[in-house]
């Protein structure tokens, strides 16, 4: 078991969050049981937030029945030990209020909303986009600030007056533009969370809430260690926990696709019984799995 969750009301995402795989049947259907199964491992081992069906959950592939049903699994599984977010929000600001009243139906505490993606919509169009979707669904929001897959980034005045909204709480921070997100730090009371694995230490030496994670699939524990010791500005702990997740961050995101290089960490582990991931996500290739391999070795796995 894990160092405890911190106990603080005040971060009702948790501090410490997985963008939690999808995990597959051997003939690529989703496996339910599995994934009730992971999301209760992720926070025995430390997480108190799970974002569910987000990028790492391979939404793009998955169809509206199978969000939904991951969703009503992993509220069943630990809504009553982590705030669970759905991964309900795309491009398409219909769509996302579709998707995001049935999320909230299916019991989530709120939603990760991605800034619209391929369409490119000024400033404006994302302001408008966040607000038609708060005022329809009416849950706590984090917002998604990833421009290398969206190709748009927010800038820190949007930030600042989303931030006004009420239902939006948060920001998933995966931008790495330290100087915005110090403006946003300064200027909002939102809780901001690292997107970025390896800018944990420092987003949170600036007053980030904690992290949403990929690589916590496999060191939710150290991530825990790590969030915790901020916190408690026990910078020497953090630091030496920052050097540990090194060479486990760059195995799980340095080298493929976080998705699929979660899977394999995690099937490594005696976790998941596959690495089954969709088109057009594919396995990786031997010299990319020896790069990974050579990376979690150093990281201290036995592999």
């Amino acid at each position: 078991m894990a160092t405890s969750a911190i106990d603080n009301q005040a971060y009702p995402f948790g501090t410490v969050l997985t963008a939690m795989i999808t995990p597959f049947t051997e003939e690529g259907e989703v496996d339910y049981a599995l994934a009730a199964k992971l999301a209760q491992k992720l926070v025995d081992d430390g997480c108190d937030g799970l974002v569910v069906t987000g990028t790492t959950g391979e939404t793009s592939t998955l169809s509206d029945e199978e969000n939904i049903q991951m969703f009503r699994t992993v509220v069943a599984a630990v809504g009553d030990r982590a705030a669970v977010l759905a991964g309900s929000t795309t491009n398409d600001t219909r769509h996302s209020i579709k998707l995001s009243l049935a999320a909230k139906e299916a019991g989530v505490d709120g939603v990760l909303l991605t800034t619209p993606y391929y369409n490119k919509p000024s400033q404006a169009g994302v302001i408008a986009h966040v607000k038609a979707i708060a005022e329809a669904v009416e849950l706590p929001i984090m917002l998604y600030d990833i421009p290398g897959r969206t190709g748009i980034a927010l800038a820190p005045e949007t930030i600042i007056e989303l931030a006004k909204i009420p239902q939006v709480i948060a920001l998933k921070d995966a931008k790495a533009d330290y100087q915005s997100t110090t403006t946003v730090l300064a200027k909002t009371d939102l809780h901001v969370y690292s997107g970025d694995d390896g800018l944990t230490l420092p987003l949170m030496a600036a007053g980030a809430a904690g992290v949403v994670s990929v690589t916590a699939h496999v060191a939710a524990a150290k991530y825990r260690t790590l969030v915790n010791a901020m916190h408690a500005g026990d910078l020497a702990t953090a630091r030496t926990t920052h050097f540990e997740l090194d060479a486990i961050q760059r195995g799980i995101m340095g080298h493929i696709q976080g998705a699929v290089a979660a899977k394999y960490g995690l099937h490594w582990q005696g976790v998941l019984p596959n690495t089954v991931v969709r088109l057009p996500l594919v396995a990786p290739s031997d010299a990319e799995l020896d790069a990974i391999r050579a990376d979690l070795r150093e990281g201290g796995w036995d592999l």
